[in-house]
């Protein structure tokens, strides 16, 4: 593996910025395919600019690793015929580093890697606070230079220190994005979305949303076309429809209490398939409007319209995973009255179709049962 140091600096611009709220749909790159020779062309004429280091650090999460080293570490240029990424691992105090699983790594170089890099990756770790000020300071300066930063699911959090997510958008795993939202204020974190490109910074969700950012990169640099064929080796899907929030698994809250107020609250989650009205909750909880408004508010966190629609979609999509009961009939007994309405609601906030979530979990159980 040839020292970063060794590699040519040219780097191209045209920095796409746009934040993907779900994973690109686009089917594009499967039809009128560009042949072997367009392909080699395309990509020969990108591959400046493509020199990929991971940097690496105790706690180093194995799975995002492996993904990083499949994708930009193994030399498929013969396989498909074009140049590929330089790719390599650095650390600020090589050469080993502690992952997650109690092992050590043998890492060939040090941050010096990162001067001329033009894409930085950033793993997980059990905690940004290991992470030496070396490699915060070093992903800063690639930063400024203009390299674009990648994190992989928790790896956020080790952006969101080193001052890069500042007032941007981002994601991480959904079971973190409270925490992250309360560690860094000024970051705009949405839980619901695989990945997020802001252009020259972008991050990915949990685990497996890893695979889909660096995908990702790869179909904007080298086309749809090229991505589909690297997913394909990799046996997994060029694009994966909706996004973490259908994977969140959310109880229903058991609500405490011994007043008219808890009780109506107890009642709500028991006829989610009435017409509610705050009017008649407030009536039920014998307070008025706004009394009981800002009692909800403050018990909840919420307004009674949003969480009566998040306890709603919690319901639909219990239904969908345990039963077989009809699309129609499912929006019924959850409150939406019709399937259109479920669907719009559905998509808007777990960011899929009722039937596609329903495909989903039946696949998972199938895969299971067969596992067992």
């Amino acid at each position: 593996m040839p020292s970063c140091c060794d590699w040519p600096s040219l780097r191209g611009s045209g920095i796409i910025v746009t934040v993907h709220n779900k994973t690109a749909n686009s089917r594009t790159g499967q039809l009128n395919a560009p042949s072997a020779v367009q392909l080699r062309g395309r990509a020969e004429s990108r591959q400046a600019g493509r020199d990929v280091a991971l940097v690496a650090y105790d706690g180093l999460a194995m799975f995002e690793l492996g993904v990083a080293c499949d994708v930009f570490g193994t030399d498929w240029s013969r396989q498909f015929g074009i140049p590929w990424y330089r790719f390599a691992v650095c650390a600020a105090h090589a050469p080993t580093v502690s992952t997650e699983a109690g092992c050590l790594l043998q890492v060939p170089a040090g941050l010096g890697a990162l001067c001329r890099a033009d894409i930085v990756l950033v793993p997980p770790t059990d905690s940004a606070d290991r992470v030496p000020a070396e490699v915060l300071q070093a992903l800063r300066q690639a930063h400024e230079r203009g390299a674009r930063i990648l994190s992989l699911c928790t790896g956020a959090f080790v952006l969101a220190a080193a001052g890069l997510l500042a007032g941007r958008r981002a994601t991480t795993h959904w079971s973190e994005c409270a925490e992250l939202a309360r560690q860094y204020p000024d970051v705009l974190v949405d839980p619901a979305v695989l990945y997020v490109d802001d252009g020259d910074i972008m991050t990915s969700a949990g685990s497996a949303a890893s695979i889909d950012l660096c995908l990702h990169v790869v179909r904007q640099d080298y086309g749809a076309a090229v991505a589909a064929r690297l997913a394909r080796q990799l046996v997994v899907p060029p694009y994966r429809d909706g996004g973490q929030a259908q994977y969140i698994d959310a109880p229903l809250p058991a609500i405490d209490g011994a007043d008219l107020f808890t009780d109506t609250l107890a009642w709500m989650q028991q006829h989610l398939d009435l017409p509610l009205t705050v009017d008649d909750l407030a009536s039920r909880s014998a307070m008025s409007r706004r009394t009981f408004a800002r009692r909800f508010c403050a018990a909840t966190g919420t307004t009674p319209y949003q969480w009566l629609l998040r306890q709603r979609l919690q319901l639909a999509q219990r239904l969908l995973e345990t039963s077989d009961m009809p699309v129609d009939s499912i929006a019924l007994r959850a409150g939406f009255s019709t399937a259109a309405n479920l669907r719009k609601h559905f998509g808007r906030r777990v960011r899929t179709s009722p039937q596609a979530y329903r495909h989903t979990f039946r696949s998972r159980e199938t895969r299971q049962a067969a596992v067992t």
